[in-house]
């Protein structure tokens, strides 16, 4: 086994350019740099170059992005944008609160779920619970249906497939 990656580039330089990457068995996985989709229960082999760490999104997840921050009270966290893996039903628990104390500790936080129905490929964000000091009461999801080179990597997808003004009220978005 090398262990040194140099000495390792020296016999087999592609050893540092790829990597194996098994994906369980499910209903499938994307790329999260790439949006491409594969099947479940296989080893693939992907790009790994020095600045791109291989990962994985299960079908049938949401997963959020806010803007950039360097520190958690720098500016308000909005809008959110909430990308949608399909393939499965989804639930996921927005979570916020003052980011700065202990008033969590007393009820001083808001929770915000979010569901995604597969078959009628809706996405449902639900009624606000809960609220805080500074709680921003009206606020914008960017939802995003995940594809091949639609969605991806770090960046906010710049034209979503739908925006919404969320003021704590359900509402169902259909894709």
């Amino acid at each position: 086994m090398i262990v040194n990656n140099k000495l390792a580039a020296q016999f087999d330089p592609e050893m540092i350019k790829n990597k194996s990457v098994y994906l369980p068995e499910s209903k499938g996985w994307y790329d999260f740099w790439s949006g491409k989709k594969f099947d479940g229960g296989q080893t693939i082999q992907v790009p790994a170059p020095i600045d791109i760490m291989p990962l994985f999104v299960k079908a049938g997840s949401i997963i959020p992005m806010g803007p950039f921050l360097q520190y958690a009270t720098e500016k308000p966290a909005d809008p959110i944008e909430l990308r949608v893996y399909s393939g499965g039903n989804a639930e996921f628990t927005i979570y916020e609160d003052e980011n700065d104390n202990y008033n969590y500790e007393k009820g001083a936080y808001a929770t915000i779920p979010v569901n995604w129905d597969e078959a009628a490929k809706s996405l449902t964000i639900g009624e606000r619970k809960g609220k805080f000091s500074g709680m921003i009461k009206n606020r914008k999801f960017n939802i995003v249906l995940v594809n091949e080179n639609f969605g991806t990597g770090v960046e906010i997808t710049s034209k979503p497939n739908q925006a919404i003004e969320y003021n704590g009220t359900l509402q169902v978005v259909k894709l």
